[in-house]
């Protein structure tokens, strides 16, 4: 039997809990936004991390983690010692599917994240990968490989950091295939989090995200892992262990501090910092947490701090409001430094998930915010290197995103100020108060002027999401408007560090270069982020956020008709527009008449009614943006007419040629509108319906022979004015029987002829004669390739001669048709020609309308 084999490893976590109750911020509004709200009671989530040492090669060109089982995690990075050092070169990585087992592709981990601070040095940083969403795993693989010009190799100290963000009140209800249940902190609880320390971030210098802490940080008490290995071919041996994690004390005690001071909820209060101490953290905004004294910073790694808890103080459920005694760590006096104010924006807020929404763990962030003067640029980012994930997990990718920012990396809290979903979700990122110019950690070297916008996602080759640019431009449109800054505009920053950007700008530590308000992370360190994609959609988020309300036209104008470009009504219209700009963005819109607004609408309307006076009028649309900026239509002609059309010729009916049925005799109806305007068409609307064009004049139809029908029909001009006007006929068939014949004449039976019967002759000169009294008549016969002629005779005058050959064979044919202005007595007779070769006639009557 195989023995078993274990990987152990040390983790940087803490045990210990910090004195004070945890700080949490209230649920703002989510209505709106991608993903499912959270309950601002819900409890905050305690993640767990996972981390295995990666063997290096002999040569430091390569090194590995060999495939192995491994407890949960759901989001992994490769960090290392050096944080001034980075991996040159590529880092893969494969993992399994927690719930199907299945082994992914290789796939890429960014290594161009930034770990340096940019003024001194903070206990505990390490280089570090971009962080990666994998989903529910519980197996993993990693190859890193140094790049030909690595002159150094790989950096010292390789790990694979992976995490497990826990189950919240609001995530997705899943199994958990490879763990126990979900782990939930209370308020009160204190859970397992790095210790305090000074923020020792000075003016104009400061940390950046995943580019840049800048405090002292100790590790928190340590905790192995073990990790089962596992064979290249086969996932797991018989008789192995598999995912087994056990919990260390630190080898080393700590002296806890003195008892801790309680402040009351009123006024928070904090314990000066001594040589051997750090501050404690200070309270986030709209917390009422307590200062802690913290045990100063263990420069071994291998030991950490261990604080007492206070007695805990039930948190706030507001929705990150701001500090009413705030603390900027790094400044210590008696009664705490001043937080700048939070001013009213000149555009709306947008809906946010605060920390308490997404359950932010608030032990591992025990160290204060700290307050820029304002924002005067926000940074574009993306992160977590997919966007093959659900929206529901998008609070799980928060809680991994700040726990691999705080204990892979060593900060002090989530890097960006705020991180959007690709479904336009808006969370809050570090803690301080959304309202409040939060120095973040996002942007090396530019962090002290400017506010930290995370996309979750990859967008290298891939555009973002509409609500995603949507939820981007109207953060940043809010937060600029705060301190009066045109999102479209520029502004000079000044470099808190030696840098460069991804277009090979050199930025000198105390000098000043220009940015634009809205820019990618890209403009201000040399990376991709946030990726060529979003990058290019910048310009669309700039308009959004400042911009005028693009792609504004007029899209109909209801209750007019249009002809040509002008429209026709006859008072009231209902004006329809399209705009191309989002309606968050938009403040409201006006409509114009002859330039003076007439109706007004909210930004989310799409249309507006007004009643017009007679006369040609000309109607624009005008959108207000939420920065104040206009855009206005071209104008669209609107005559206002109320003159109905005319039928300068009557509705009229004739007989017409064609196939004669008792049921159906063919009609023409024939008629003539006009309007001093537009007419825009002419409805028959018995005894079917028919519709018109403005230039027809005439129609083909049939009538029940034997009935009277009605035809009525109405002229609609462009304004909506209509005129009526209508003609009765009723069609009547005389059979050949009722004609009075000369000459010699045979009769024919069958079911093809009218009534079953007709008359044929071939003698030159027989005739039949029919008498009626009608305005239009019509003649029926039979026909084939050897039917002659016959001349028709009109109340006693030869009208015309008609050959009745046909290549096919017609039965109940109207071969000749006449009408007359009004009913009156007429005679119709047939005389037989006597055609050579070809005599004979066949006759199926007559049919006349009266």
């Amino acid at each position: 039997m195989r023995s078993q084999r274990k990987l152990w490893i040390t983790a940087a976590v803490a045990t210990a809990t910090v004195a004070g109750v945890l700080t949490v911020q209230g649920l703002e509004d989510t209505s709106g936004q991608g993903g499912d709200p959270v309950d601002a009671k819900a409890e905050p989530v305690e993640t767990d991390v996972h981390r295995a040492a990666l063997k290096r090669s002999g040569d430091g060109r390569s090194a590995s983690l060999g495939q192995r089982k491994t407890d949960p995690f759901s989001m992994l990075g490769v960090t290392w010692t050096d944080p001034d050092t980075k991996v040159e070169g590529t880092i893969e990585v494969r993992t399994r599917a927690a719930a199907s087992g299945a082994w992914t592709p290789w796939v890429p981990v960014d290594t161009e994240a930034e770990s340096r601070n940019e003024s001194g040095q903070r206990a505990g940083l390490r280089g570090a990968s971009e962080p990666r969403w994998v989903g529910a795993s519980d197996g993993v693989e990693v190859r890193v490989a140094a790049a030909d010009s690595a002159r150094a190799g790989l950096p010292e100290g390789l790990r694979l950091d992976m995490i497990d963000p826990g189950e919240g009140a609001g995530d997705r209800a899943s199994v958990n295939t490879a763990g126990g249940p979900a782990k939930n902190k209370t308020a009160g609880s204190q859970a397992a989090g790095a210790g305090s320390s000074v923020d020792r971030a000075s003016a104009g210098v400061s940390a950046s995200d995943g580019h840049n802490e800048d405090t002292s940080r100790a590790d928190g008490d340590t905790a192995t892992t073990a990790l089962t290995a596992m064979e290249p071919a086969a996932f797991s041996v018989a008789g192995e262990a598999e995912g087994q994690v056990s919990t260390e004390s630190p080898s080393t005690p700590v002296a806890e501090p003195s008892t801790p001071a309680v402040p009351s909820e009123a006024t928070p209060s904090t314990l000066e910092p001594t040589p051997a101490q750090s501050s404690p953290s200070a309270p986030a905004p709209g917390t009422s947490e307590p200062g802690t004294s913290s045990p100063s910073p263990s420069s071994d790694p291998s030991t950490a701090p261990a604080s007492t808890p206070t007695s805990p103080v039930s948190p706030s459920q507001t929705a990150s409001p701001t500090p009413s005694v705030p603390s900027s760590p790094g400044t210590p006096t008696s009664s705490g430094p001043t937080t700048p104010p939070a001013p009213p924006s000149t555009a709306p807020k947008p809906p946010i998930t605060s920390r308490v929404g997404w359950q932010a763990d608030e032990s591992l962030s025990s160290e204060g915010p700290e307050y820029n003067p304002d924002v005067k640029a926000v940074f574009v980012h993306h992160t977590a290197q997919t966007s093959n994930y659900s929206c529901v997990d998008s609070a799980k990718i928060m809680r991994g995103l700040h726990t691999y920012h705080v204990q892979s990396e060593g900060w002090k809290d989530l890097g960006y100020n705020f991180v959007v979903d690709k479904c336009g979700t808006v969370f809050e990122g570090r803690k301080g108060g959304t309202d409040l110019p939060v120095l973040g950690a996002h942007t090396y070297g530019f962090n002290r002027e400017s506010a930290g916008i995370a996309v979750i996602g990859s967008y290298d080759t891939a555009a973002a999401p509409s609500a995603a640019l949507t939820s981007v431009a109207r953060v940043a449109a809010w937060k600029l408007g705060q301190y009066q800054a045109d999102p479209n505009g520029t502004v000079k920053l000044k470099a808190g560090a030696n840098g460069g950007n991804f277009k090979g700008v050199k930025f000198t530590s105390g000098s000043s270069y220009p940015f634009d308000r809205i820019s990618g992370h890209r403009d201000g360190f040399n990376t991709i982020c946030p990726g060529g994609q979003l990058y290019g959609q910048l310009p669309t988020i700039r308009s959004y956020a400042g911009g005028t309300v693009g792609g504004l036209a007029i899209k109909s104008v209801a209750g007019a008709g249009k002809s040509g470009s002008t429209y026709y009504a006859k008072d009231a219209v209902t004006v329809a527009w399209t705009a191309t700009t989002p309606s968050a963005f938009v403040k409201g819109y006006e409509l114009l008449v002859d330039g003076r607004a007439v109706a007004t609408a909210s930004g989310t309307a799409s249309s507006a009614k007004a009643t017009l006076p007679v006369g040609t009028r000309k109607v624009q649309v005008r959108a207000t943006h939420i920065s104040g900026r206009t855009t206005v239509t071209s104008a669209a002609s609107v005559t206002v007419e109320k003159t109905v059309p005319t039928f300068s010729t009557k509705p009229k009916l004739a007989l017409r040629g064609g196939t004669v049925n008792t049921a159906a005799v063919p009609v023409t109806l024939s008629w003539k509108a006009a309007d001093t305007a537009a007419l825009k068409e002419v409805r028959l609307t018995a005894p079917t319906a028919k519709t018109y064009g403005p230039t027809t004049t005439s129609a083909s139809h049939t009538a029940k022979s034997g009935s009277a029908t009605t035809w009525a029909m109405t002229a609609h001009d462009q304004a909506g004015n209509t005129a009526s006007a209508s003609v009765s006929g009723t069609p009547v068939i005389l059979q050949e029987t009722s004609a009075k014949k000369t000459g010699t004449w045979s009769a024919k039976s069958s079911s093809s002829y009218l009534g079953g019967k007709s008359s044929s002759s071939s003698a030159k000169n027989a005739s039949l004669t029919w008498t009626f009294t009608g305005r239009s008549a019509a003649l029926v016969v039979s026909r084939a390739a050897t039917s002659g002629q016959m001349d028709v005779f009109v109340d006693g005058r030869l009208a015309k001669t008609v050959d009745l050959k046909s290549s096919t064979t017609k039965y109940r044919d109207a071969i000749w048709t006449q009408s007359w202005s009004s009913s009156t007595k007429h005679t119709v007779k047939i005389v037989v020609k006597g055609t050579s070769g070809r005599p004979a006639i066949t006759t199926d009557g007559l049919v006349y309308l009266k």
